[in-house]
């Protein structure tokens, strides 16, 4: 059994794409060591991100973010234990929603076109799992 957090949060200025870089390069390696992984998704100031790994070091991070200045509005999606890991393969992924060449990504959805701090979200927290699993597929 893997541990497993799904949140959103609101960045409070929008990032650029080197910002964004150089945040997954650091979580990359950070998350490496910890034995973390997860994907990030940004669109439009949004950021939603899952994060697994052993329970008490992916809560150590979450804090972390939490306490991070640059986003605000964190809301956990779902935390729980999962049967294995979602993304085995990456101390972190990353896929910038705002870019425009993200139409043409196979697994491109118009759902992303709501924000993603939607009631719906905290109504139906599988929405998130089902938006995750889709990106993990088309990358």
């Amino acid at each position: 059994m893997i541990y497993s957090l799904v949140y959103v949060s609101s960045a409070t200025a929008l990032f650029l794409e080197s910002e964004l870089n150089d945040i997954l390069a650091t979580s990359r390696e950070n998350n490496a060591r910890s034995g973390i992984s997860g994907m990030l998704l940004y669109k439009d100031g949004n950021l939603m991100q899952v994060l697994e790994g052993d329970e008490s070091a992916v809560r150590v991070l979450y804090a972390k973010i939490t306490a991070d200045d640059r986003h605000h509005g964190h809301m956990v999606l779902w935390d729980g234990y999962a049967s294995g890991r979602q993304f085995s393969d990456w101390s972190m992924a990353f896929r910038d929603l705002d870019r425009t060449d993200s139409v043409d990504t196979p697994g491109y959805s118009e759902f992303l076109n709501m924000p993603l701090t939607d009631s719906l979200f905290a109504t139906n927290p599988t929405v998130s799992q089902r938006l995750l699993s889709t990106f993990r597929k088309s990358m």
